[in-house]
């Protein structure tokens, strides 16, 4: 058997009903999704100012902006080196020499001091003009009992070392006392 499923308008409904219903609830979407829109639009959260805590808050004397921090390191691109044209020395090169040994032989009558220089500069040669006394220490009365003079040419960051000598010339004395001084290291560049 065959059946047919029946098509048209429900028993009672006019088209002119039909499409006035269909309009309508169309209608009603529309206004409620336009409602619903304003209303998201003109009644969204009010905005509130809310003040910073009390620890974020900047006293008048400090410069310090809570909103707007000042970083607390410095950039490694900040630094600043001079380039070694820039190199700089002193003249007084006292403070790249050291000395060590410092001695007297009484079968040879003779002073001796082992001196050390560094060069600290990376770029330039340096000449030191040394002098070394063996100074009278007890009494120290600032008079010398020899001296040792010498220029030293150093190359940039090595260290030249050497034993400055003082001979006696007295063949006899007796037993005193004395120092090694670095009193003069004059540094020019080559």
């Amino acid at each position: 058997m065959e059946q047919r499923t029946r098509t048209g308008r429900p028993a009672g409904v006019t088209g002119d009903r039909v499409r006035k219903g269909i309009r309508a609830g169309i209608a009603t979407g529309l206004a409620a999704v336009s409602l619903a829109a304003l209303a998201g639009c003109a009644f969204g959260r009010p905005k509130i100012n809310v003040p910073p805590p009390d620890w974020a808050t900047a006293s008048p004397s400090s410069s310090y902006d809570p909103y707007h921090p000042t970083p607390s390191y410095t950039p490694s691109y900040d630094t600043y080196s001079p380039s070694p044209t820039q190199e700089t020395y002193s003249p007084d090169g006292r403070s790249d020499v050291r000395g060590s040994g410092c001695d007297f032989s009484a079968s040879l009558r003779q002073f001796t001091y082992t001196v050390s220089i560094t060069n600290p500069s990376t770029t330039s040669t340096f000449s030191y003009d040394m002098r070394i006394d063996w100074m009278k220490d007890k009494p120290a009365d600032g008079s010398s009992y020899g001296e040792h003079q010498r220029s030293v040419v150093v190359a940039p960051g090595a260290t030249e070392t050497y034993t400055a000598k003082y001979t006696l010339n007295q063949s006899s004395w007796q037993a005193f006392w004395y120092t090694c001084q670095i009193t003069r290291a004059t540094k020019s560049k080559m």
